[in-house]
């Protein structure tokens, strides 16, 4: 099959995506809420949205898919960004760009595709929101709208995020390379070395806004026996949902880390105890709030949680030592409940 061909103004295009700090970054919760509306509405399998990189598209957001990235010369999204409107392909089957696309030949076995540009500040395209589908299909004229609306508000998102000064530091302390290295590709979050990594800048955080540092350690109650009924691939759902769920439980700016396994942390600025247990509860209750989709089944999954707040220039380690021994307690008490373990004076 021939490559994705390449956008006239590439070297400028590419160069905007770059300066927007966007490839190799968490997930976020509204994309998240964003792919997921679009799933239900479209009722297809897939939903991303996919920012075209240099040699691959990487994946901001996605469901319906495990994969967090793909090569850009066989992807549909490159050829998404190269028009103005969005692209259809009703069966790729019949389409000669994509009739021997190994996506078509193999999993994910793609037939409808749907992809519409997103664009920067300056107009050029960055990448896409996309949908698609193992059967083939034609969307309505009503559907076509209210994809590009969709479309319109994913855009709209991505540039005033780049605005926004949320992530000022991230920015000017660490290049695409190290966020990478510090990224768990599974759940999209940050993986365990980024405790490390943003120790200080949470410190910092801290102190300039008169708040404490509080460590919400959680864990996921029964994993075993859910990768052992389901297989690791509906292990990795439970997990991916999992982040999603968390991610809308907390707060844009908290530091959530999938710390290994079915194990997360969350470091968060709080004023005080109750605070910080209130929102360990939050996460708690919308975890289990309703049952997680597996192919075939529906599961009802808990967590048991501990947390503490940062004594005075105790280390990271310390407080989520404490942390973990009252999510032993929680584990010990019964599970699906949160233990606050009160820090050394």
């Amino acid at each position: 099959m021939p490559a994705c061909p390449l956008p006239a103004d590439e070297a400028l295009r590419q160069r905007t995506l770059d300066e927007m700090n966007l490839v190799d970054t968490p997930a976020e919760q509204y994309l998240d809420t964003l792919v997921r509306l679009t799933q239900d509405l479209a009722h297809v399998d897939t939903v991303l949205i996919s920012l075209i990189d240099q040699d691959r598209q990487w994946f901001k957001a996605r469901i319906g898919l495990e994969a967090s990235e793909t090569t850009r010369s066989i992807s549909f999204c490159g050829y998404a960004i190269l028009g103005e409107d969005t692209l259809m392909v009703p069966d790729a089957t019949c389409d000669g760009r994509f009739i021997d696309n190994p996506l078509v030949l193999n999993a994910p076995y793609i037939r409808f595709y749907a992809g519409h540009p997103l664009r920067a500040g300056n107009g050029k395209a960055i990448g896409t929101l996309c949908m698609f589908d193992p059967r083939p299909r034609v969307l309505s004229q009503q559907q076509q709208a209210n994809f590009k609306d969709l479309a319109t508000l994913a855009e709209g998102y991505l540039q005033l995020r780049n605005l926004a000064q949320v992530n000022h530091d991230l920015r000017v302390e660490m290049d695409r390379e190290q966020r990478k290295a510090l990224l768990d590709p599974l759940t999209q979050l940050w993986n365990r070395g980024a405790l490390t990594a943003f120790e200080e800048h949470e410190r910092r955080a801290a102190e300039t806004n008169g708040l404490q540092l509080g460590a919400v350690y959680a864990d996921l109650d029964h994993f075993k026996a859910i990768n052992d009924k389901y297989g690791h691939g509906g292990g990795d759902k439970v997990l991916c949902e999992t982040a999603r769920r968390l991610r809308a439980a907390l707060r844009p700016d908290d530091l959530l880390v999938r710390h290994g396994g079915e194990e997360f942390v969350a470091v968060l600025l709080v004023k005080d105890s109750e605070e910080l247990t209130r929102i360990a509860e939050r996460i708690r209750e919308q975890l289990g709030a309703r049952p997680m989709q597996l192919p075939g089944s529906e599961l009802k999954v808990t967590v048991s949680i501990g947390c503490t707040l940062f004594a005075k220039g105790e280390t990271m380690d310390d407080a989520l030592e404490r942390a973990d021994k009252g999510l032993y307690d929680a584990k010990q008490s019964g599970r699906n409940r949160v233990v606050y373990v009160t820090p050394p004076h």
